[in-house]
């Protein structure tokens, strides 16, 4: 198949990295999951303010999430014929107006039509990002481009809740969002500033995703993911109530366990991106393990404070490392054609967050708290042996 199918042209690989490009993504990224991440911190004040009860405040969660899966392949097949510097500051827009919208939001509908256009925004640049980056940065540079692109993911991840909930205390929670906005508005600016004209090629479609679908290492990455998320989101899921009371930890030691998962994530991420620049199929195997190992020593260490305080940083750090190393295994098996690799990978992310989340409530239902980190350990474990063993064959054949 023609590389140029995919529109990363001769003269981009030949030319220099746009690296203020590649950390304008990492900063809209920032503002995307910042924006996502806040109504976690803010549930309660939401709730009271609009008059609706928790649980039906926490579908603002879920409705940004439902709509992120279905938005990422729409998004790429509906602007497949339009400029992807342009695609990409229409998405950056969405997720300034929906801010906005849910700062103002009357009542539960407005803002969930408020969450819906941030799942769009956030459904479509993940779908795009493998390919954005390949229109920045040379081929060989792209782990370290998704790398820094994931930063922007792994510091809001540690900053949003604590920030979002501290403002939200301060000043009212609509301000968390007007900040998220702000956000928006300065990641808007700096990819105006940064990013070339990415000129589309129109090829991206159902037809080309089934395309992509038979090559057997992108089945082999997507199941890869679909075993590893699935297991950890079963987990993580339900990491406060096992720290609670199986540990017994107290909120602040909580909250330092949480933090501490956070800054791992980060480090875990900047790891990830060394270790693929060398090896993708290795560094999926490390981060599969470690949080193979990790949820398994959470299962049957984890009543020890210690144990599961250096347990919980450590999973962080393997999480951490784990989708920029996916990312850059897919670039290898689809290079030609990144748009329709990255929805699939999207979409197969939010079918393993789902279905990981549903069968842990299964468990604990069932086994109890120290079960659903037994099974997040074997399905991440299954993960690893996957791509361990047949990965390197799969690779060589895309190639």
């Amino acid at each position: 198949m023609n590389l140029n199918s995919s529109g990363f042209h001769k003269k981009t690989r030949e030319s220099e990295p746009a690296w203020a490009g590649v950390v304008s993504l990492s900063l809209g990224v920032f503002g995307l999951v910042t924006a996502e991440f806040l109504p976690a911190s803010l549930l309660t004040p939401i709730s009271h303010d609009l008059n609706v009860s928790i649980g039906s405040a926490g579908q603002s969660v879920t409705m940004t999430a439902v709509v992120g899966a279905f938005a990422g392949p729409a998004v790429v097949i509906g602007t497949s014929r339009i400029d992807r510097r342009i695609t990409l500051l229409g998405l950056t827009s969405l997720l300034i107006l929906s801010s906005l919208l849910a700062a103002s939001a009357g009542g539960l509908i407005a803002l969930l039509i408020a969450r819906a256009l941030l799942g769009i925004a956030l459904g479509g640049f993940w779908a795009l990002s493998l390919a954005l980056a390949m229109r920045l940065v040379p081929k060989q540079l792209m782990p370290r481009a998704m790398a820094i692109i994931m930063t922007g993911v792994s510091v809001a991840t540690v900053c949003a809740a604590p920030v979002g909930a501290w403002v939200g205390e301060a000043y009212g929670w609509r301000s968390a969002f007007l900040i998220a906005a702000a956000v928006g508005g300065v990641a808007l600016v700096v990819q105006i500033l940064t990013l070339p004209a990415m000129p589309a090629t129109g090829s991206a479609g159902l037809a080309t995703m089934a395309a992509v679908l038979r090559r057997p290492a992108i089945r082999l990455g997507l199941l890869t993911v679909l075993l590893v998320v699935a297991g950890h989101f079963a987990g993580f899921t339900f990491i406060r109530p096992f720290l609670e009371t199986v540990p017994h930890l107290q909120v602040e030691g909580i909250s330092a366990a949480l933090l501490a998962f956070g800054i791992g994530g980060f480090l875990g991420n900047l790891f990830g991106g060394f270790v693929s620049e060398r090896s993708t199929r290795l560094s999926i195997v490390i981060a599969a393990g470690g949080i193979a190992a990790t949820t398994l020593l959470l299962a049957l260490a984890g009543i020890l404070p210690v144990i599961a305080f250096v347990a919980t940083a450590l999973w962080g750090f393997a999480f951490g490392a784990l989708p920029v190393s996916v990312q850059s295994f897919v670039t290898q098996a689809a290079f030609d054609e990144a748009e329709s690799a990255g929805a699939l990978m999207l979409t197969t992310f939010q079918v393993a967050i789902s279905s990981g989340a549903a069968i842990g409530g299964l468990i604990v239902d069932a086994q109890g708290l120290e079960g659903v980190f037994g099974f997040a350990a074997l399905s991440a474990f299954c993960g690893a042996i996957v791509i361990g063993v047949r990965g390197r064959r799969s690779v060589e054949a895309a190639s």
